[in-house]
């Protein structure tokens, strides 16, 4: 009778004990007879707990690390902090570190990299990435299941907090009032934390102005855009990393010619993940058609894309963008006028048209009602401004993501 029970029932009877005992220990005895006055036993088990932290999955990407994060002129200052802040969490001079920029630019990436590499140096810390929304969900759960308290006790018992897109706690007053109170009671233990947002977290619409001041405590970087350059090592990176699984896959040699890198990323222009997408379209093609890296085989295989991409963002919506941005006419930019108030909008125009189109300066000048030298000196001015006043930079930063949303 016993060896019948352990082979029917023993199997489901434990998964219910782990399910109620972290720690269940279970025999089958048979009596030969039964008193009805004698209690029947029971299985002595301990309530469900909160896992230690320790326990609890840190949701790192253990394949995002510094090492195979692309440095380019757009993020080399984000990078150099980051790595400051791997190697002394909790310091004040980089506490809270907030990262922000568009969508797509490597704010992941970069968070991950620090969780992995504070891990690598210590591994017993409690490192732990989370999104906001994730953040929102967990803390309406705790409030539906009556364990706030546990809820409280597990985030403020972090060492390196890591919280993506903030901006998704916009409007929610209870997520924003319990993020406070999580983020005070790290900041007093020493404790490191990490925001990221895509703008400047002062900026964030519909957050308290108590928690907008909480974020400028510590230091912020921004991630931009990437450049051509950096554009092209992204993508030769990427190659690298695939041409030992393309290989087993297909059976011939993954290639990128560097006229094909440089096409293609001329072509892509917003934002790494779209980058990096069309790259995975080209690789599988010339996998699936054996047909080596060309231009003339990127432009065919992703022709589809580039038009659709190329209809998004035109001059005329560039100049009708940066109008309506800088609250004057598109006529305004197409005049003769040089005042600096006109003068300024016009050389931003001029500098995002060469930067997300593939029309050639000649071309950009006319739109303008100027020539190609104009053109030239409008992207240096930009660019050397951009160096120097953050709010030129923010501006070319807010401009290129409404047009490449």
């Amino acid at each position: 009778m016993a060896n019948w029970v352990k082979e029917s029932f023993l199997g489901e009877i434990q998964d219910l004990a782990r399910y109620l005992s972290q720690d269940p220990t279970l025999s089958v005895i048979v009596k030969d007879r039964f008193d009805v006055e004698e209690k029947p036993a029971v299985v002595s088990a301990r309530a469900p707990q909160e896992p230690e932290v320790s326990q609890i999955r840190t949701n790192l990407n253990s394949t995002l690390t510094f090492d195979n994060f692309v440095q380019g002129n757009s993020n080399q200052l984000a990078k150099a902090i980051a790595q400051q802040v791997a190697n002394n969490p909790g310091r004040n001079t980089y506490n809270p570190f907030s990262l922000y920029g568009s969508t797509g630019l490597g704010k992941t990436h970069l968070l991950h990299a620090i969780g992995n590499e504070i891990l690598k140096q210590n591994p017993s810390a409690k490192v732990l990435y989370i999104q906001a929304e994730s953040f929102t969900r967990a803390m309406v759960s705790a409030l539906q299941s009556n364990k706030m308290e546990n809820f409280k006790k597990f985030y403020r018992s972090i060492d390196v907090l890591m919280v993506d897109d903030i901006q998704f706690f916009a409007k929610k007053e209870g997520s924003q009032e319990e993020f406070f109170h999580t983020f005070n009671s790290l900041l007093e233990q020493d404790k490191q934390i990490i925001v990221a947002s895509d703008v400047f977290p002062k900026n964030i619409e519909n957050i308290e102005e108590r928690m907008r001041s909480r974020l400028s405590w510590g230091i912020s970087a921004a991630i931009e855009p990437p450049e051509l350059e950096t554009r092209v090592a992204i993508l030769m990176k990427k190659v690298e990393n695939q041409a030992a699984e393309f290989l087993a896959t297909y059976g011939f040699p993954l290639e990128l010619r560097e006229d094909a890198a440089f096409f293609l990323a001329q072509k892509m222009r917003t934002n790494v993940r779209e980058l990096e997408g069309a790259l995975n379209s080209v690789i599988a093609t010339s996998g699936f058609t054996r047909r080596p890296i060309t231009v003339d085989f990127v432009r065919e295989a992703l022709k589809d894309r580039f038009a659709a991409y190329d209809s998004l963002i035109t001059i005329e919506n560039i100049q009708r963008t940066v109008a309506e941005y800088y609250n004057i006419k598109v006529a305004d930019l197409k005049s003769k006028s040089r005042s600096r108030s006109v003068a300024r909008p016009r050389q931003m125009a001029m500098a995002l048209a060469k930067e997300l189109t593939t029309h050639s300066l000649p071309e950009i000048g006319r739109e303008f009602g100027r020539d190609h030298t104009t053109v030239i000196h409008a992207c240096k001015t930009i660019n050397e401004l951009c160096a120097e006043d953050s709010s030129i930079q923010e501006d070319y930063t807010n401009l290129t993501r409404k047009l490449s949303s």
